[in-house]
């Protein structure tokens, strides 16, 4: 297994050299399995199952960050796919028995990835299960489930009515799903193929359940795991901030005093975002503070990056101009996609819950000062 300064040297030569992948709904297999071959998706399996514990393991929230970070500067559609196998990984190791680790530890380095897919269609029941004493009877599916039709395994979220909470699932997929697009493409992020499927007439083992119910929504993780996502996004800005730096130098206008205050107050905005990042992916993975205080850090991290990336956006459109906006431009895909990946739940709510937190608590950086 690679280690993690050699995944990290890996990923930044791909970063600097680029990894194409296509600006439509296509699965970017050969880029998937670029990552797959420098060690990537065997990265977050549990070191006893021969990873490196990112993502699953505690006292791996930095070199886990660095990890997705570079996969956003290389490509925030990848970086989602590589995400979402993370956290399925993570469900898995955490709440799965030992025996559901094996298997996943077998699909992954048999090459397989994974996906977690959570999302109900609306004004429809979505995923149901009928359990008898053997088996499970699927019924509904799931939308905005990246890579479907093209990744083997899945974690989802099914809903039981014997306990009235929702279960977790651990899918192998045959190709028995229905596969279909969404009712309207995305802007940005099409790479990611994310569609809907539907599992309806699917039956499965009990031994499918992963832990109990309620521990999809089980606090702080959660709510914590929110901070990896935002690590893919801020890697985008940093791309973005190198795209801005090279076409100001290519246009002779590095020397311009509002271009360079433009450009400095991106790079301030991206450090940010990254300061933020490390304190949350430390506090989210080791899990040793209070649930609460894990929960909302990582809510104003989530929230600092996000308007780190905005402010981003708008400052290379006011730096570059309408040249932002061609096509053949790769700052026009490029913000294109990260305002599309920015789109998470609940912004409202997060600010209004974290703030509620340290009105009551020592404030965040408390735990900084010396005495």
């Amino acid at each position: 297994m690679t280690n993690a300064p050699d995944l990290c040297l890996a990923l930044e030569t791909l970063a600097e050299t680029g990894l194409p992948v296509a600006d439509q709904a296509i699965f970017p297999g050969a880029a998937m399995d670029c990552l797959a071959d420098i060690g990537v998706m065997r990265a977050s399996l549990p070191t006893a199952f021969g990873g490196l514990g990112l993502g699953t393991e505690p006292g791996r929230g930095i070199k886990t960050f660095l990890m997705l970070h570079s996969l956003g500067r290389i490509s925030l559609p990848l970086g989602r796919l590589v995400e979402a196998h993370v956290n399925a990984l993570r469900i898995i190791a955490r709440y799965g028995n030992p025996g559901q680790m094996a298997a996943a530890a077998d699909g992954v380095q048999s090459g397989g990835v994974f996906g977690l897919w959570v999302t109900d269609p609306p004004g429809v029941a979505g995923l149901t299960m009928q359990q008898d004493s053997a088996s499970l009877r699927l019924t509904g599916g799931k939308m905005f489930c990246s890579g479907a039709g093209h990744i083997g395994w899945a974690v989802v979220t099914a809903f039981d009515p014997a306990c009235q909470d929702q279960r977790l699932l651990l899918l192998r997929l045959d190709g028995s799903e229905r596969i279909s697009p969404l009712p309207a493409g995305l802007a940005g992020m099409k790479a990611a193929v994310t569609g809907q499927v539907d599992f309806s007439g699917r039956i499965l083992p009990v031994e499918t359940m992963i832990g109990q119910p309620g521990d999809y929504l089980r606090e702080p993780d959660f709510s914590a795991g929110a901070w990896r996502s935002s690590a893919v996004a801020l890697g985008g800005l940093f791309r973005l901030t190198a795209l801005l730096r090279d076409q100001l130098k290519a246009r002779g206008r590095a020397d311009d005093p509002h271009q360079r205050a433009r450009f400095g107050q991106v790079l301030m905005a991206h450090e940010t975002g990254r300061l933020w990042l490390h304190r949350a992916a430390v506090m989210a993975e080791n899990l040793e503070a209070h649930p609460d205080e894990i929960v909302a850090t990582v809510g104003l991290a989530r929230l600092a990056v996000e308007r780190a990336c905005l402010d981003g956006i708008e400052l290379v459109h006011r730096s570059l101009g309408l040249s932002a906006f061609l096509s053949d431009n790769p700052v026009e895909r490029l913000t294109r996609d990260l305002q599309t990946y920015l789109r998470q739940p609940a912004a409202d709510e997060v600010l209004h819950n974290a703030a509620g937190y340290f009105l009551s608590h020592a404030l965040p950086a408390a735990g900084d000062r010396p005495c």
